[in-house]
């Protein structure tokens, strides 16, 4: 995932798939609905720490590569 935007699909998409709407989900993780829709539009001032709470309400997770690492990874295999 490189950007906001492709973020925002993904979690509109999990959204979906927990059959929850907007409302529900910023119930759930104390947030507005504005903010669900902000996020879900790929806003990029969302705040990071919303953004991990809804990210964990939903049940995914964020992992972080070293990306000059598979670089070189790949260069040597």
């Amino acid at each position: 995932m490189k950007t906001v935007i492709e973020l925002g699909v993904v979690l509109r998409a999990r959204r979906k798939k927990l059959k929850l709407t907007q409302s529900e989900l910023a119930m759930t993780c104390g947030t507005g609905i504005r903010f669900i829709g902000d996020l879900e539009r790929g806003k990029p001032t969302c705040q990071i720490g919303k953004v991990l709470e809804v990210i964990q309400t939903l049940g995914l997770r964020i992992a972080l590569d070293d990306k000059a690492q598979n670089v070189t990874q790949g260069v040597s295999e």
